[in-house]
């Protein structure tokens, strides 16, 4: 009983100790080329510096998060793309090649999986809801923000639970964005998503190429350039 005391005292007394303490998340650049890692520090630090963080460890923790996601996504696609390369190089043809660059991507889309959790669950330690939705924008080109008030803007007759789709939808496709090996797969998965919401609007009865002219003279006649 008295053991039991013991290490209760002992659990809070180490709770107490570490309670408010931040982690230190090592940077992951051991054997990566220096311009590469200014570049993604760089790119990363500006995402963070719109979240106007006051505690200067919690930034530094946030920006190496950030950072180290960066890291094993190219890392992710370097793997893939050597994988593929062998592949090819191998001479293998027909339904074996495929099987092999199937597996290939599978084991791709795996690591992918596995990463995108483990990022959420990394920043949800030292930030708030809203705060990690800044950070998938900053990753993502801020396309949720432009596309949705872009959509609302063109179409001022949406419903409520019409605007909750269209925000739904594209929030899922910053997901898959956020995964993408450049710039251009971002915005690929974002335009597969912007077609669907299009299907949608459509099929709840929405002319689009009418709404569309609409909008553009709205805003050529505030002088806003589209």
């Amino acid at each position: 009983m008295k053991n039991n005391k013991m290490k209760f005292l002992y659990l809070v007394a180490l709770f107490v100790l570490f309670a408010g303490t931040t982690f230190a998340t090592e940077l992951d650049s051991l054997n990566r080329d220096p311009k590469y890692v200014e570049t993604i520090k760089g790119r990363s630090q500006k995402i963070v510096d719109k979240l106007k963080l006051k505690k200067a460890n919690v930034a530094l923790d946030v920006r190496n998060i950030i950072a180290n996601k960066y890291f094993l996504l190219n890392d992710i696609y370097e793997k893939r793309d050597a994988a593929v390369k062998k592949v090819k190089d191998s001479g293998v043809t027909g339904s074996q090649k495929n099987e092999a660059l199937a597996a290939i991507d599978h084991e791709k889309d795996a690591a992918l999986y596995r990463s995108h959790f483990a990022f959420a669950s990394d920043l949800s330690l030292l930030l708030n809801e809203k705060q990690i939705e800044e950070v998938k924008d900053g990753m993502t080109f801020g396309v949720v923000n432009v596309t949705y008030t872009a959509t609302l803007d063109m179409i001022p007759s949406l419903k409520a639970d019409e605007k909750k789709q269209i925000l739904a939808w594209l929030k899922e496709a910053r997901e898959f964005a956020m995964d993408a090996e450049n710039s251009n797969k971002k915005h690929e998965a974002f335009g597969k998503y912007k077609g669907r919401i299009n299907n949608y609007l459509s099929k709840r009865g929405y002319d689009l190429t009418k709404e569309r002219a609409e909008w553009e003279k709205r805003c050529k006649a505030k002088g806003i350039k589209l």
